[in-house]
């Protein structure tokens, strides 16, 4: 239960989790580009080629490190179950789904089930999520949150889709706990995929994310 804790406030501490979705090659460089930039919670998809082998190696490179690699687009139970013999530090899926949540609390790791209605996210509550995805999060805009918190107050949402540089500190404001950053990450390599480029972008967005949360400090968790 205690890595478990761990790992949610490595999220909530950098603020930013790497959803890296490519081949082995692109998400090996991203990962380790943006945990050189800060990033401390890297979610591999299940869309990666050998995700299960990725997962391993990240695992195995950054083990003396306060790093956690989790399993995302995660569908079933299955998949979940094998994501966590793997050594995934968490579970993210795309949907609300009860069988993963109950099998992901029954091994005690962390679960961030998909919500994106008010329906989904009392069910996710309901179930004792800690942290739902809102996806997708470009459809719904940083109101979404401000509009669900006037009712659940208590809910922590982690945005994902279509989160970058320039709307990065709306979503915090807004109540964001975290956010997902996928595509945007290693798009800022270029066409080279140049990991410093990728750490400088990574840097720059847990320092927003960081410096817009200072003047909210005050606030209730």
């Amino acid at each position: 239960m205690l890595h478990k804790y761990e790992v949610i406030n490595a999220i909530y501490e950098s603020g930013v989790v790497a959803v890296l979705r490519g081949n082995e090659m692109e998400v090996m460089t991203t990962a380790r580009a943006a945990i050189k930039g800060g990033i401390k919670t890297i979610e591999l998809t299940m869309t990666v080629p050998n995700a299960f082998d990725v997962l391993c190696e990240l695992k195995s490179e950054f083990k003396t490190q306060s790093v956690y690699i989790g399993m995302g687009t995660v569908l079933d139970v299955n998949s979940t179950v094998n994501a966590i013999q793997a050594g995934a530090d968490f579970i993210v899926t795309p949907h609300f789904d009860l069988d993963i949540i109950n099998v992901s609390h029954q091994y005690q790791t962390l679960v961030m089930p998909g919500a994106f209605t008010i329906t989904e996210m009392v069910n996710a509550l309901r179930a004792g999520c800690e942290i739902l995805k809102l996806f997708p999060a470009d459809l719904a805009g940083p109101n979404h949150i401000k509009n669900v918190k006037g009712p659940l107050p208590q809910v922590n949402i982690m945005p994902t889709g279509g989160v970058n540089e320039s709307n990065i500190e709306e979503w915090i404001k807004a109540g964001a706990v975290a956010v997902g950053v996928g595509s945007n990450l290693t798009k800022a390599g270029g066409s080279n995929l140049d990991p410093n480029k990728i750490s400088d972008y990574a840097s720059m967005l847990v320092k927003k994310v960081q410096q817009t949360k200072m003047p909210m400090s005050g606030a209730v968790q």
